[in-house]
C-alpha cells in the first residue's frame, strides 16, 4: 500500500522560504513520477512540479525559478524547496506519484499540508 506523508509546511512571510517533504513507503521514487500540487480555494488543483524516473524535472511557470523539486533515493523522499514566496503561493500542497501501467495513469496522493504566505 502506497503512502505520502508530507510535512514542512506553515506560516511564512512574502520573501521567504520552506522545504516540503513528501516521505513514500510502499513504493520507491527512482521507480515513478512524483509531485507536487497545490489547491486553493479559488483554483482547482495545479501542478507546481514534477520529478520524473530520469531526474528530469517540470515547473508551473508561476514557480519557475523560485521552486525547487528534488529526491534523495536512500530516503525515498521527495522534496520541494520554495523561495521567494508570494501570497499568491497561499494554498494546500499534496504530495503525488503517478505510476503509468499499460498506458494508464495510476495516482497516489498525500493528504496534503497547508503553505500560507502573509503579505
Amino acid at each position: 500500500q502506497v503512502q505520502l506523508v508530507e510535512s514542512g509546511g506553515g506560516l511564512v512571510q512574502a520573501g521567504g522560504s520552506l522545504r516540503l517533504s513528501c516521505a513514500a513507503s510502499g513504493t520507491t521514487i527512482i521507480s515513478d513520477v512524483m509531485g507536487w500540487y497545490r489547491q486553493d480555494q479559488e483554483k482547482g488543483r495545479e501542478l507546481v512540479a514534477t520529478l520524473a524516473r530520469s531526474g528530469s524535472t517540470n515547473y508551473a511557470d508561476s514557480v519557475k525559478g523560485r521552486f525547487t523539486i528534488s529526491g534523495d533515493n536512500a530516503k525515498n523522499t521527495v522534496y520541494l524547496q520554495m523561495s521567494s514566496l508570494k501570497p499568491e503561493d497561499t494554498a494546500v500542497y499534496y504530495c503525488n506519484r503517478r505510476r503509468r501501467i499499460f498506458g494508464k495513469d495510476f495516482d497516489n496522493w498525500g493528504q496534503g499540508i497547508q503553505v500560507t504566505v502573509s503579505s
